[in-house]
């Protein structure tokens, strides 16, 4: 990435935080705390936009409570569950600033990083992304299979992520404007972050562990949403019809001719019904592998096609509904 040129240094932005948030009472007390502290320092004001996502817990009440106490804090509270990206999105959407950080309310995303973030914002980067150098608290498992991921979609994706980067970043305006006409149902916001290009730089940081309760993000969710991740940013999956058809013609051919000698040597009724079987299999196999991809493709545009929207609010406190996408 090349540097900042001195005549794009910016001047002290108005600050956005938006903080996903779904089941997280335990540790919202400190994160609030923490964030007002962060809020503090900045010159030109700060708002902190959280964002509920169907939280079953009593999270809402301390939500709400926060905004009342400090009215910098300001309140999104969806009619239900809408995922991740949907509240990033939410948030996005709401914010005002001319900065807008995006973190997530476990406290792995350190706010104190933020002060940081601003100053490379200043610089003239538009994209400040929070690169993880270290992860505590996170088995051996989920940093293997975080790394292949990165490996796979810097393989077959057009425009990968940043490795080693979550949702934790900072984005100018003109991003999040950009971002706002974008707006398909499988989204990756990193991915979109990153296919969007702008001035784009990363900021190293040991990423520790849970403050408090646990990961709303089990092997389940983290498979589904790399899937997510492949299907929205290559097609290379639907070329795997192509590959399969390639492989079963290379095994189809010598077999066959191998069934031929042998029929011709006079003892074809050995090789019959088990060759028959295992043909049979491999293609059967390999067309239905085929159709599942492009069945789920088809999902995707079934999806897309029917345009409901990314996520509904049931309440805003201190925001007004923004301008419709």
């Amino acid at each position: 990435m090349s540097a900042p040129l001195p005549e794009d240094a910016r001047g002290e932005p108005k600050l956005s935080l938006v903080v996903p948030i779904c089941n997280e009472q335990e540790v919202l007390p400190l994160l609030v705390e923490r964030l007002r502290g962060v809020m503090d320092g900045c010159a030109a004001g700060c708002e902190a936009i959280l964002v509920n996502d169907g939280s079953v817990d009593g999270s809402w009440g301390l939500i709400a409570a926060a905004t009342r106490v400090d009215p910098r804090f300001k309140a999104l509270d969806f009619s239900r569950n809408f995922g991740h990206p949907a509240a990033i999105t939410a948030g996005l959407d709401h914010a005002s600033g001319d900065a807008i950080v995006v973190m997530d309310a476990d406290l792995q995303d350190p706010p104190e990083l933020v002060p940081k973030m601003v100053a490379l914002y200043r610089e003239g980067w538009d994209v400040v992304h929070a690169r993880r150098s270290a992860r505590q608290g996170e088995t051996a498992f989920k940093k293997l299979t975080a790394e292949g991921f990165y490996k796979v979609m810097g393989l077959l994706a057009d425009r990968p992520p940043t490795p080693n980067v979550g949702e934790f970043r900072l984005i100018s305006r003109a991003v999040v404007d950009a971002l706002g006409g974008m707006r398909e149902r499988h989204r990756l916001v990193r991915g979109l972050v990153s296919w969007l290009g702008f001035r784009q730089t990363t900021l190293d940081f040991e990423r520790p562990g849970r403050a408090a309760g646990e990961t709303k993000f089990p092997f389940r969710r983290m498979f589904r949403l790399s899937w997510d991740a492949l299907t929205a940013f290559s097609v290379a999956p639907l070329r795997l019809a192509l590959v399969l058809g390639v492989l079963a013609l290379l095994l189809a051919i010598p077999a066959s001719a191998a069934l031929l000698l042998v029929a011709l040597a006079g003892d074809a009724g050995a090789w019959g019904w088990p060759a028959l079987l295992c043909g049979q299999m491999l293609l059967a196999g390999a067309t239905l592998v085929c159709l599942g991809l492009l069945g789920d493709y088809v999902g995707r545009i079934y999806d897309e096609v029917r345009g409901r929207p990314l996520y509904v609010v049931r309440q805003r406190l201190g925001l007004a509904a923004p301008a419709r996408r």
